[in-house]
């Protein structure tokens, strides 16, 4: 049951991005731009942020598939976006993304910086077209995702604030990581027709566990598998949970925002759905922290 909706929501998702992805083609479009989006967009990632949108429409019962489908798309290339700009020399300077050679290594660094850009674009592009069929859903649906992505919010004041010569934790997790989640989990619930607000919080929570697990894979997890490189945030001297709390610490934390997040779920024609994707997601992600934390431990003790 779990594996077979998590299949058909990851089908959805690659038909709805390649779909979008198709416009950017149409006339005498620059080959190198498109090939630069190509290569930021796929092969896939966790694609949690969409599969969390499709979730959250699926517990309101989905009346508009293809409406969600472009509200998924539009996150995911928003998120796809700040990566690319995120890699550039001008922030991490990161060198491998997702497995191989990121964008502004790959294709230089004006197309990066272009590429990002046309992403942004091409996210509320997706969803003005898909919202023909319910017009009445546009204006809400762009406010919840240029607020997942905006300052004081969302992703870009996340990235900002490390420019500042204080970063505070929680504001800063919040809007790096937890402003997208939640504006995933709104806009599912705002596509399917219901009040998008009152998942605010459920995405939130699930957006804050995510970036812990992913604070212990940076200090537990090794490049190979992770296809980026790891150990960033000492480097750069990023807030780091795993670093302040220690693995099981920041465990601990997970597994407290996890309860949370499901505490959190409104009321709605199918909130099975939620708990199931929502306990899936968090074994997976305490699963990799813990094994990759298990096998660093191993490794130390056997040198």
């Amino acid at each position: 049951m779990i594996d077979s909706t998590r299949r058909r929501h990851e089908r959805r998702i690659e038909r709805a991005l390649e779909g979008a992805l198709q416009t950017l083609a149409e006339g005498d479009a620059p080959t190198g731009l498109i090939a630069a989006v190509e290569h930021a967009v796929f092969p896939a990632g966790a694609r949690i942020r969409p599969r969390l949108c499709l979730a959250v429409a699926a517990a309101c019962g989905d009346p508009l598939p293809a409406l969600t489908d472009a509200a998924a798309t539009a996150i995911e290339l928003l998120h796809c976006a700040s990566l690319v700009h995120d890699d550039l020399p001008c922030f991490d300077d990161a060198a491998v993304r997702r497995g191989q050679p990121t964008v502004h290594r790959t294709y230089g660094e004006p197309l990066a910086v272009l590429a990002g850009d046309a992403m942004i674009v091409l996210a509320f592009e997706t969803l003005a077209r898909a919202a023909v069929a319910a017009p009445d859903r546009l204006v809400r649906l762009i406010e919840i995702v240029a607020r997942g992505v905006g300052s004081p919010h969302g992703i870009i004041a996340g990235q900002a604030w490390e420019s500042e010569p204080r970063i505070p934790v929680v504001t800063y997790r919040r809007a790096k990581t937890a402003a997208l989640f939640e504006a995933a989990a709104a806009a599912g619930a705002t596509a399917a027709g219901e009040n998008g607000a009152a998942y605010r919080l459920f995405g939130q929570r699930i957006g804050e566990a995510y970036q812990i697990a992913d604070d212990i894979l940076d200090v537990t997890g090794k490049p190979e598998e992770l296809g980026k490189a790891v150990g960033r945030d000492v480097t750069l001297g990023r807030p780091n949970a795993a670093n302040d709390l220690g693995v099981h610490g920041s465990q601990h934390l997970v597994e407290q925002l996890v309860r949370d997040a499901l505490a959190a779920v409104p009321g709605c024609r199918h909130p099975e759905e939620l708990e199931v994707w929502t306990r899936d997601t968090a074994r997976k992600l305490l699963l990799a922290g813990k094994e990759r934390h298990e096998a660093a431990q191993r490794e130390a003790s056997s040198a």
